[in-house]
C-alpha cells in the first residue's frame, strides 16, 4: 500500500527497525545535521533519525536520513527492506514503463489545518530552523518540492514543474533560491522575467516518501513528475489545490509555502555545503517572496544532510538518475544494457553496452552527455561490455585496468556545459568532458588480443552457492 504522506512512512519505518528515535536533549548546531552526517557513515543499513527534545524549540519534531540507506529507499518503493541496489533500480526501471499514471484530487489535506498570511507570515514560527554544515551562509530548506508552472503554457499540466532546489533562508518571509540554468524551473523563471512577471511557486516541506524521489529526477520538460509518481507507487498520488497560487501540490505535505519569485530581483545567496562534497561559494541569486504559509498541526521538519559522499542525497538521487538516462539511452540504443549514475548525481555514469560495430560504445558514452540530465550533469562516462555489471565496482575497474588504452580509448571534449556547482569546471558552468571506452574492441577494430577471455568455471555458482551455506553456519 503506498504512503499518502511522510508520518505513515515514519511509522512504517519504526515498525521495520529503520527509524531511531534520539530521546536525549540535543543542540540544534551541530547535533542535528552531525547525527545526520554520522549516519552516513554507518553503512548500507542506517536508520532515519527522530528528535523532538532540541534545545532552545518549543515541541519541534525533525526527521533527518529518511532515504538515507538503501533498506529506506526499499521501503519507499514498498520493496522488502532487503533488496539489493541492482534490484530496486531494476524494479524502478520497471515502474518507468507504467508512466504516466494521472493523479487524483482530494479534499482536506491535512496541511490546511493552519494558515499564515499577510504581516503573520514568518518561516520563524513554522520551522526548527538549523544548519547543515558549520560553513553555511544561513539556515536552509534542503528537501522541499518546489512546484512552478511554464507562464506560456499555465494550464498544461505537464508543463508543471516539481524539482528539489536548495532555498536560504534570508528574512522571515524571503528565501534565497538557486535555480540551475538546465532546470526547469529556471526555464519559467526566463519566460516570465522576460514578460515582466513575478513567477508564483509553491514550496512543500515533509512530503510522501516518492516525492522527493521524483522532485530530484532529470525527466523531460513536459513529462510531469506527478505522473512519474503514480507509476512509482502503483497508485495515483493524491494532489489538492494550493489557494493563493492555485498549483498543484501534494496532499499529504507537511507545510505548504506559497508565493512568487521575484522578477528581476537577486540577493546573495551561499556558501552552502554542496552535493559534491564541496562548499559553493556566495552568489547573487532571485528570491521568493513568501505570502502564505499553510501547515498541519505539530507539522514534522523533515531535513536532509549532505557533503562528502555518501550522505542522503546519494541514496536519494541514486536510482533516479540512473533510470532516466538507462531508458533515454535505450530509446536510440537498445544495445544498453544497464546504466549506473550512482556517483555525485551523475557526474560520473557507468554505461555497459553491446556494440554493433567498432566505435560504437564511444557514440553511447556521446549520447549519455546530451541526455537533458547529460547537458549539465555528465562528466565521465566509463563503458564496458554487455557481461560486465556497472553495479560492481571490481568488474568496471578489472574492464578499464584491462581493455583501455589510453591513446585511442580515451576521448576528451572540451568546453561543455556543465552546472556551476561543479567544483573542476573552469570557469563554472564549462568543462572538459572524458569517455572512457572500456569495452571490448569489435570490427573493424584490430586492435589487442581478446578474442579467448577467461568464464567462471562450470562448477562455480554451485561453489558460490555451498561457500555461502559454509559462511552462514558459522
Amino acid at each position: 500500500m503506498p504512503y499518502d504522506d511522510l508520518r505513515s512512512f515514519l511509522n512504517t519505518l519504526e515498525k521495520e527497525g529503520q527509524l531511531l528515535r534520539i530521546t536525549d536533549e540535543v543542540l540544534p548546531e551541530p547535533d542535528l545535521a552531525a547525527a545526520a552526517n554520522a549516519a552516513g557513515r554507518i553503512g548500507d543499513g542506517a536508520p532515519a533519525l527522530w528528535f523532538d527534545r532540541i534545545q532552545g524549540f518549543t515541541d519541534a519534531r525533525v526527521v533527518m536520513n529518511v532515504h538515507g540507506s538503501w533498506r529506506n529507499h526499499a521501503l519507499a518503493l514498498g520493496l522488502p527492506k532487503e533488496t539489493s541496489t541492482r534490484e530496486q533500480v531494476e524494479e524502478f526501471a520497471r515502474r518507468w514503463d507504467a508512466f504516466p499514471v494521472a493523479p487524483e484530487r482530494r479534499a482536506d489535506a491535512p496541511w490546511q489545518e493552519n494558515t499564515l498570511t499577510g504581516d503573520d507570515v514568518d518561516l520563524f514560527r513554522v520551522l526548527p530552523l538549523f544548519r547543515l554544515n558549520d560553513g553555511d551562509g544561513g539556515f536552509y530548506l534542503d528537501k522541499a518540492a518546489v512546484v512552478s508552472r511554464d507562464p506560456e503554457a499555465p494550464d498544461d499540466f505537464g508543463r508543471q514543474n516539481v524539482g528539489t532546489y536548495r532555498l536560504e533562508v534570508v528574512g522571515r518571509d524571503r528565501l534565497g533560491l538557486q535555480p540551475v540554468p538546465m532546470h526547469d524551473i529556471a526555464q519559467h523563471l526566463r519566460k516570465a522575467e522576460e514578460r515582466g512577471e513575478d513567477l508564483p511557486v509553491a514550496i512543500t516541506l515533509g512530503n510522501d516518501p516518492v516525492v522527493p524521489i521524483v522532485a530530484g529526477m532529470p525527466m523531460g520538460y513536459d513529462q510531469s513528475e506527478y505522473e512519474m509518481a503514480g507509476a512509482l507507487r502503483g497508485a495515483p498520488l493524491p494532489l489538492a489545490v494550493a489557494p493563493h497560487t492555485g498549483l498543484d501540490v501534494p496532499w499529504g505535505a507537511e507545510v505548504v509555502i506559497e508565493g512568487v519569485i521575484e522578477a528581476g530581483v537577486r540577493q546573495l545567496e551561499g556558501p552552502f555545503g554542496e552535493f559534491t562534497g564541496h562548499y559553493s561559494g556566495g552568489r547573487r541569486m532571485p528570491v521568493v517572496r513568501i505570502e502564505r504559509i499553510s501547515y498541519r498541526t505539530d507539522p514534522v521538519f523533515e531535513s536532509l544532510y549532505l557533503g562528502m559522499p555518501w550522505t542522503e542525497c546519494d541514496y536519494l538521487v541514486g536510482p533516479n538518475t540512473c533510470v532516466p538516462l538507462l531508458k533515454q539511452l535505450r530509446a536510440e540504443f537498445p544495445e544498453v544494457r544497464a546504466v549506473n549514475a550512482m556517483y555525485t548525481h551523475g557526474l560520473l555514469v557507468i554505461i555497459s553496452t553491446a556494440k554493433r560495430y567498432g566505435g560504437f560504445a564511444k557514440a553511447v558514452g556521446m549520447r549519455a552527455m546530451t541526455t537533458p540530465h547529460g547537458l549539465g550533469y555528465v562528466t565521465q562516462v566509463i563503458l564496458v561490455d554487455e557481461d560486465v555489471d556497472p553495479f560492481d565496482l571490481p568488474q568496471v575497474m578489472w574492464a578499464q585496468s584491462s581493455k583501455v588504452n589510453p591513446r585511442e580509448d580515451v576521448v576528451v571534449v572540451p568546453n561543455l556545459s556543465v552546472l556551476g556547482l561543479a567544483p573542476a569546471a573552469e570557469p563554472a558552468g564549462v568543462t572538459s568532458k572524458m569517455i572512457i571506452d572500456a569495452t571490448t574492441p569489435v570490427a573493424p577494430d584490430r586492435r589487442g588480443n581478446f578474442g579467448m577471455p577467461t568464464r567462471d568455471l562450470p562448477e562455480t555458482a554451485e561453489w558460490t552457492q555451498r561457500l555461502r551455506s559454509l559462511l552462514a553456519e558459522r
